[in-house]
């Protein structure tokens, strides 16, 4: 068993963060992963805050295990959503696009542990001064909106920096990914795109099938010119997007565009004219499984990866000797 102070402070079997994916982590997804062992986490993105206080109720059903909530930072009721977990005694949240700086007082009294989303060191850094519990490393490898760094480059300078638990996140579906993070310094990793094609995922099984299907180079980034770059899969949305940035079409025109078509491809299943937010790391997902099936598979391997490579290659740097 891979014990970590993340899996301490938080009561978790497995160092294993269920990604706070909108029209994807709901109530049945998150409690499934927090009864599989790891934390399950309720995206709020596309949630009203009436709506989010009928998921945390509806999870609190279902699981006794921790769960956390996931806040979209620039969403227009952000404050709405504060005060809202504040309420329901929410005890982790984690945060996304942004600093959550001026919301991690409030946040923080509540005795919520907040573990914020960073692209950067700088970022890290602050926000351990701010109080957060620990911080989530994301890489561009990810799915949705990313940074500039890849999860590998990223999370050993984080570790460096830091004093609190790092997760890692970012090009991350399987044990061996999970024992490289821990291998670099973090203490837990955050899956996102293989948890899209858990059985308790309410995903469209078009959105899954076309993970399933997906290779290498299945993704593509767009909306580097506006200043917030999105990964999904390639399709003929994310074409014609492309060909817009570059034709120098304005922003505001290209976010028409892009608005309403994660939702799209989330719930109608257009895979085409949708926004199928999913990471590079889609070519080794391979089936629909459930969320306790995934949590075990990859905690199994990332141990095994572990011992596999301290008695392998300790031996062989031994005999070379």
């Amino acid at each position: 068993m891979i014990v970590t102070r993340v899996t301490k402070l938080l009561g978790l079997r497995y160092p294993i963060f269920q990604g706070g994916m909108a029209w994807a982590s709901d109530h049945s997804l998150a409690a499934a992963v927090s009864d599989g062992g790891g934390l399950g986490i309720i995206g709020s993105a596309a949630m009203t805050p009436d709506q989010l206080r009928d998921e945390i109720n509806a999870a609190r059903k279902l699981t006794d295990k921790p769960f956390g909530v996931n806040l979209l930072l620039y969403h227009p009721q952000i404050s709405e959503f504060v005060e809202l977990v504040r309420n329901e005694s929410v005890s982790i949240v984690t945060t996304g696009a942004g600093s959550p700086g001026k919301h991690m007082e409030a946040l923080l009294s509540s005795g919520a542990k907040v573990f914020p989303v960073v692209a950067s060191v700088d970022m890290a850094r602050r926000l351990e001064k701010y109080g957060a519990s620990g911080v989530i490393c994301e890489g561009h490898e990810a799915a949705g909106h990313i940074g500039e760094l890849t999860t590998m480059t990223l999370t050993p300078q984080v570790v460096d920096a830091v004093k609190i638990p790092v997760i890692a996140a970012g090009g991350i579906a399987d044990g061996r990914g999970m024992a490289a993070a821990l291998m670099l310094g973090a203490e837990g990793v955050q899956v996102g795109t293989r948890f899209t094609c858990a059985e308790e995922c309410p995903l469209h099984h078009n959105w899954k099938e076309a993970v399933i299907k997906a290779r290498d180079r299945a993704t593509t980034v767009t909306g580097r010119s506006t200043g917030h770059p999105v990964r999904a899969l390639k399709n003929k949305l994310t074409r014609e997007f492309g060909k817009m940035e570059e034709d120098g079409i304005d922003p505001i025109e290209l976010h028409k565009i892009g608005e309403g078509a994660l939702q799209r491809a989330a719930q109608e299943g257009d895979v085409s004219r949708g926004s199928v937010m999913i990471g590079q790391i889609s070519g080794l997902v391979k089936k629909v499984q459930p969320a306790a099936e995934i949590l075990k598979e990859m905690a199994q391997q990332a141990e095994k990866t572990l011992r596999d490579a301290a008695a392998d290659l300790l031996v062989e740097g031994e005999k070379s000797r």
